[in-house]
């Protein structure tokens, strides 16, 4: 076997780098900053100064680059800028006895120049080039670190605004929310008050007693679905439930029979289409069906002319995947992204008015995102809109 010795690269000289860190430096200043130096070799992602510690070296870089970083409101590591071969640093924090403001990581194998702060403050002392190149340099930086922090500020004040925005916005719908839940209690709580009075008056002919009861029970109903809802989605996020393997088909199915008589009065069919040997999902199968309850529901809702409403299960990847699709009013761009907030509800479109409060999207949303899944839409105003439920399959074990 043969070996071959490649050429190594040549060592850089201080005497060919100060001068560039230093423009207007004597011969007998570089003799002297060199005297009171070391060169140093390190290998890359070394770091050289670490941001907050309190050290005593000065750095003139020979050979390689190194990154300047600087962390940002303990959460956000900054580039500041990157350095290369006639660039120095470490100077700050030597002459304020402070630590250092920034962190420095080679990027390539770096060759250095290293002088002590004690060194350092004799050769600054005696050298007027190596003291105005850092005082041109700090002034440089600091004029850097201006800018920076204003940018800073006017990023934050932005941040600061949208936030405002946000909860200008989450206020009132949440203001809306109340407004909407004393409407939707108050309106079967007054109908089945009022029917009540009747019967206890005796007011009600016996031949239409059953029609009253059942509107009575009707109204109870309403408000005890609502109540549940929204103490559904309150406990959803203190209770975690325990999952065990989930048949989507079967919960398609069950929702599909569950919502034919609704379906049906506003002249819509339900459709459930599911793919063959559809693996289980991991999960807890009440949640899973009162989130695919939702979406139906808010498919027959919002699909006031009829027609049909189409869950289709199928596998994708590794994924289960639940489509519910409608052909109904469809959802505007700009209303899309607020779909699966809490207080947020459609009351009226083209002339049709919508009851509810808007939950049944939020508790869809809450239960997939418990299950580690995904839920998103897609939908054309007057068309009709898609809700892609996406959740793991289980794998199965030969």
């Amino acid at each position: 076997m043969n070996t071959f010795n490649l050429p190594r690269k040549a060592l850089p000289s201080p005497k060919d780098i100060l001068p560039h860190a230093f423009p207007g430096i004597s011969e007998l200043e570089i003799d002297e900053l060199i005297t009171r130096s070391r060169v140093v070799n390190y290998p890359a992602a070394t770091i050289l100064c670490r941001e907050g510690n309190q050290e005593n070296c000065f750095y003139i870089l020979l050979d390689g680059k190194v990154d300047v970083t600087k962390s940002v409101n303990n959460m956000e590591i900054r580039k500041l800028k990157m350095l290369e071969a006639g660039d120095f640093f470490g100077e700050m924090a030597i002459m304020h006895n402070a630590p250092r403001a920034a962190t420095v990581t080679a990027t390539t194998p770096v060759t250095v120049l290293e002088i002590e702060k004690d060194n350092f403050d004799r050769v600054i002392q005696r050298s007027s080039a190596i003291a105005i190149a850092m005082v041109r340099e700090i002034s440089h930086r600091l004029r850097e670190n201006d800018q920076m922090a204003v940018e800073d500020l006017r990023m934050r004040a932005s941040e600061l605004a949208q936030a405002y925005q946000k909860l200008a916005e989450q206020e009132l719908n949440r203001r809306e929310f109340i407004t909407n839940i004393a409407h939707e209690l108050r309106t079967p709580l007054m109908a089945a008050g009022g029917f009540l009075q009747l019967l206890q008056k005796g007011a009600i002919n016996p031949d239409k007693l059953p029609a009253t009861i059942d509107t009575v029970s009707r109204n109870i109903q309403q408000i005890t679905t609502l109540v549940n809802n929204i103490m559904f989605l309150q406990e959803m996020d203190l209770i975690l439930p325990k999952f065990q393997q989930v048949n989507m088909s079967a919960i398609a199915q069950d929702v599909a029979e569950k919502y034919q008589d609704k379906a049906a009065a506003n002249l819509l069919t339900i459709q459930v289409e599911t793919a063959r040997n559809l693996p289980n999902v991991s999960g807890d199968s009440k949640s899973l069906e009162r989130a695919l309850m939702a979406l139906v529901d808010n498919a027959i809702k919002f699909s006031p002319d009829g027609g049909q409403v189409k869950i289709n299960l199928y596998e994708e990847g590794n994924h289960v995947i639940v489509d519910v699709q409608d052909q109904g009013i469809g959802i505007e761009a700009d209303h899309i992204q607020h779909v699966f907030d809490r207080f947020y509800h459609l009351e009226t479109n083209g002339g049709n008015l919508f009851s509810g409060i808007g939950l049944g999207l939020a508790i869809t949303n809450q239960v997939i995102k418990q299950h580690n899944g995904q839920l998103s839409v897609q939908s054309q105003p007057g068309k009709g809109s898609t809700f892609k439920v996406k959740l793991k399959a289980m794998k199965v074990l030969l």
